[in-house]
């Protein structure tokens, strides 16, 4: 009765002169697998910071007299960066050296009473006694020179330590003391980032570093090409740099290790804190690269459509790599070049659809 009662609507519908409706099908997007040379930009966020950072602080406590640099300056080895108040260490100064000269006299007087007394000892005029207390006396006072000797010196490095003067080549960093303050070997005075060179500190995983190995132990750093960094407004630094450093164990967190790219600053435009981007160009030969959108997640694997020669599409897993941000993925198992793929819209096939190209 069901057949009947449809057969007899469509007969209606066409009496009426209307077409019955039918499914529309769907267009996909494909592509022809084949291989090509890319390079692909690889990026990672990165931290600048100076290959000689070094902290200031004082040696000695006293009364800061004098800033002599301001934030941002630059500074080379040896400038005066800090004053510190000396008048007491140049009174230690001069009663250490005066305490060595008094020493140095008596040290002379006992020489002239041993070596006198080791004259009459020969002769018989003296006994042994008084030639082995000349002696005792004689070594006595030597080690007394040598005391005070030290003491002077330490002096005199101490009066040294009140003018602060820059480690290293660099920039100044903030200045949070003022002429006046009270310091001590607690007290931060500034840092100097040492800016001739600096490096961008960054993470990168395992598996690109096992590309760039090439199965040499020690390769790896040679391998890697010259590198970009990028300020956070996207402008490019001016200057190349190179990966200078690797740490040798892989985080197991993030299954990634730490490098570092050392980058030339001559001018001195890069400070330490400044983020921004590494990008590394990553060069392959005769690779397959297919978009993101042709490839299914679907829990831990990644599948693409094959269209076969009956335009049905069906599911194969494959093998890819990602770089950062690409929009693009080496597939490097399970696609054959001259296979043809959906590039758009595979998340909607179903095994075995039909895709009209």
């Amino acid at each position: 009765m069901k057949k009947l009662t449809l057969f007899a609507v469509a007969c209606l519908l066409i009496a009426c002169g209307r077409e019955i409706p039918t499914a529309e099908p769907t267009s996909y997007n494909t592509m022809t697998i084949s291989k090509s040379d890319i390079s692909i930009p690889l990026k990672y966020s990165a931290t600048l910071k100076g290959t000689a950072d070094v902290t200031i602080k004082p040696q000695i406590s006293g009364q800061l007299m004098e800033v002599c640099i301001t934030e941002g300056q630059q500074v080379k080895k040896g400038d005066v960066l800090f004053r510190i108040d000396s008048r007491d260490k140049e009174l230690e100064l001069q009663s250490a050296e005066a305490n060595l000269l008094a020493a140095q006299a008596k040290e002379n007087s006992a020489k002239l009473e041993f070596e006198s007394n080791k004259n009459l000892f020969e002769k018989g005029i003296v006994s042994r006694y008084m030639l082995d207390d000349a002696e005792n006396s004689y070594k006595q006072a030597k080690a007394s020179v040598a005391q005070y000797k030290a003491t002077a010196d330490r002096a005199r490095v101490n009066l040294g330590y009140c003018t602060i003067t820059a480690p290293v080549d660099g920039a100044i960093g903030s200045i949070p003391v003022f002429a006046g303050d009270q310091v001590d070997a607690s007290t931060y005075m500034t840092m100097v980032s040492g800016n001739a060179k600096m490096y961008a500190e960054f993470s990168v995983s395992e598996s690109v570093l096992e590309e760039r190995a090439n199965g040499e132990a020690d390769g790896t750093l040679a391998n890697f090409p010259d590198v970009t960094f990028l300020f956070k407004s996207g402008t490019e630094y001016a200057k190349k740099g190179r990966i200078t450093s690797i740490t040798g164990t892989v985080d197991r967190t993030t299954g990634a290790l730490t490098c570092k790219a050392t980058f030339p600053n001559p001018n001195g435009v890069l400070y330490s804190g400044i983020q921004g981007t590494v990008v590394i160009p990553f060069d392959a030969k005769q690779v397959i690269v297919v978009p993101q959108n042709a490839v299914v997640r679907l829990q831990s694997k990644s599948l693409v459509y094959k269209v076969a020669a009956d335009s049905c599409a069906y599911s194969a897993i494959v093998q890819t790599v990602g770089f950062g941000s690409s929009r693009d993925l080496v597939v490097t198992e399970g696609l054959e070049v001259g296979e043809v793929i959906v590039t758009e819209g595979a998340n909607n096939l179903v095994e075995g659809q039909r895709v009209l190209f």
